[in-house]
Parts: C-alpha cells; sequence; structure tokens
C-alpha cells in the first residue's frame, strides 16, 4: 500500500474508504482500495459506468467488520486509473480484475459488480473462474439483455457496421460534451434519475462522478469505449455469458431503478431459471449507495451461505 511518513487512521466511510494504491498493469496505473484484515476472505467490489471505487463509501465498512478484507479497483478509463485510448470493453476489464486478483489479492475471491461493473464481474467468472468464488450484480447492465439474439451477417455487413459507428463515434463532439454535463445541472439530472428517493445525492457523490470526466484523457477514453461495447462479439455478451456461468450467483435490484428497466429482470431469469433475485424496495440503479443498509444486509445474508472460507467467528 501507498506508505506515509505519518500514521493516519483508515477511514471507513466516504469516498476515500481504506487504504489507496496504485498498481501498474500493462503500462496503465490502476487506482485500488483496501479495508479489512488480509488474512480475511476477499471481496472486490466494481463500480458502475462513470463511478470509482469511492462509490462503494457505505458498504466496505460493513462489510470488513462482517470479517471480509474488502477490496475495490478503477476500472481502466475510469476513476484515477489511466484513460487510455484503447478499445476498453468488460474482455479488458475482465482481464484487469483477473490480473488483480492473481497479483494483488492473490486469492480467489467473490465480486460484486454495480451496473456496468457487474457485466465486468461476470465476465470474469466466466473466464476466469478460478479465481472466483462467486458473483453478485447490483444490478446487471447490458443492453443485448433486450436484443433479438444477433444473426451471423455477411463479412460486408460486419465491416459496414464496424465504420458507421467508428465514425459516429468519432465525430461526437465529447471533448465538449463531457464538461459541460460535469460542471452543470444536467449531471444533477443524470444522478437524481439514478437515485429516486434522493438518498445518497450530495456533493461528496457529484465530486465522485465529475472529477474524472474533467480529466483530459476522459473523452478519448470514453470514445474507446463506446466502439468497443457496441462492437464486442456474441460471446462477450451478458446473455451469453449468463448461460456459461458455473458459479454461485446473487442478483440484487432496485425496485425503482429508472436506467435499467424492469424487463431486463425477467430476461435474466429467462437465461439463469435458478438464479437469486432479491429486489430493494423503493431503491434505484445504485441499490448499493442509495439503501447501503438494506444492501448490505442482503449480502450478507447471501454471502453466510456460500462454500469455502469461512469468516471471523468474532465478527
Amino acid at each position: 500500500m501507498v506508505a506515509s511518513p505519518v500514521p493516519t487512521p483508515v477511514a471507513t466511510a466516504g469516498e476515500a474508504w481504506g487504504e489507496a494504491a496504485t498498481w501498474r498493469w500493462r503500462g496503465l496505473a490502476v487506482h485500488w482500495r483496501r479495508l479489512g484484515n488480509p488474512t480475511d476472505p476477499a471481496l472486490v467490489l466494481l463500480h458502475g459506468f462513470g463511478a470509482a471505487s469511492g462509490h462503494w463509501r457505505h458498504n466496505a465498512g460493513a462489510l470488513a467488520e462482517a470479517g471480509w478484507c474488502v477490496y475495490a479497483l478503477d476500472l481502466v478509463g475510469f476513476g484515477a486509473s489511466s484513460q487510455p485510448k484503447l478499445r476498453l470493453d468488460n474482455r479488458l476489464w475482465a482481464r484487469q480484475v483477473a490480473a488483480f486478483l492473481e497479483l494483488v489479492v492473490q486469492a480467489p475471491a467473490v465480486l460484486v459488480g454495480n451496473s456496468l461493473g457487474g457485466l465486468v464481474a461476470l465476465s470474469c467468472g466466466v473466464w476466469a473462474p478460478g479465481w472466483v468464488r462467486a458473483v453478485v450484480l447490483a444490478p446487471l447492465a447490458d443492453p443485448t439483455l433486450l436484443m433479438p439474439v444477433p444473426q451471423r451477417r455477411p463479412p460486408w455487413r460486419r465491416r459496414l457496421q464496424r465504420w458507421l459507428i467508428t465514425w459516429a463515434c468519432r465525430l461526437l463532439p465529447l471533448e465538449l460534451l463531457i464538461p459541460l454535463i460535469a460542471r452543470t445541472p444536467l449531471l444533477d439530472g443524470a444522478l437524481a434519475a439514478a437515485y429516486p428517493s434522493g438518498r445518497g445525492l450530495g456533493p461528496e457523490l457529484r465530486r465522485l462522478v465529475a472529477r474524472p470526466a474533467l480529466r483530459p484523457e476522459a473523452a478519448q477514453a470514453l470514445r474507446a469505449m463506446s466502439i468497443a461495447m457496441a462492437l464486442r462479439p456474441r460471446g462477450a455478451t451478458a446473455p451469453l455469458l449468463l448461460a456459461q456461468l458455473d458459479l454461485p450467483l446473487l442478483v440484487i435490484w432496485g425496485s425503482r431503478d429508472n436506467l435499467v428497466p424492469p424487463s431486463v429482470r425477467h430476461q435474466l431469469q429467462r437465461h439463469r431459471p435458478d438464479l437469486e433475485l432479491v429486489l430493494l424496495e423503493g431503491a434505484g440503479h445504485c441499490p448499493h449507495d442509495e439503501e447501503p443498509e438494506r444492501f448490505n444486509r442482503s449480502l450478507l445474508d447471501w454471502l453466510g451461505q456460500l462454500p469455502g472460507p469461512t469468516l471471523r467467528t468474532d465478527a
């Protein structure tokens, strides 16, 4: 972890919770944080689109107190991690998380992901199952869940689609739009849509989301991300990943999620009839941050039933 000449208390709440450090992966800076005893079972929290590791500000402390060593990292392109001009999609992020588990955590972990982080957790659980004990989607966001299964298209149509999407993203004036959104009430409106009850809104949340968007590389990272996510192969989409996952799976969803329609929940059960779904009444798209007490309780109840390393008896 980052060394400090003067010992300071480790925060258990707020966006700067835990101890923070930077890890180099493939030449990229990856910001991450940890709270808890390193000998306890590992739990890795994965943020959603536009957020960062600090978004788990109301969860890390309770999970660590329950006997988990809690980690969180900023996915490449977000938070304080590098914002490169790479094809950023859930394939790259899943490789990032798998490498983090192997080289930093050095033990299999439970993955808990919000929104885009849920897709990354699911992807890592499928492609690196040896490093994942279980997957929690809170919730899962992927537009392919509402699309028909794509038919194989001739090569010329695939090339045309790639060309159209690439140029459409390049023509978008993201260098102007992103700072405009981050600096104006437009961001407040987006956050209010994700937090229908209003709980959790405030200057800390706004700062957590706006700060990375104002970095010089934010526009290039978002453009690269938009292209890569739109052009993913079918095998990297949620429907196929859900069918392949062979690990314990929990889904936690807010009943008032305005960003991902309720019909997506039914699609999940179509692909995984055996999945366990917890619906948090009144919560929106970020149930972990809007209703942290109920979220933490639901998560810990489920984690207590998992096979494998047991929690401390004094937790």
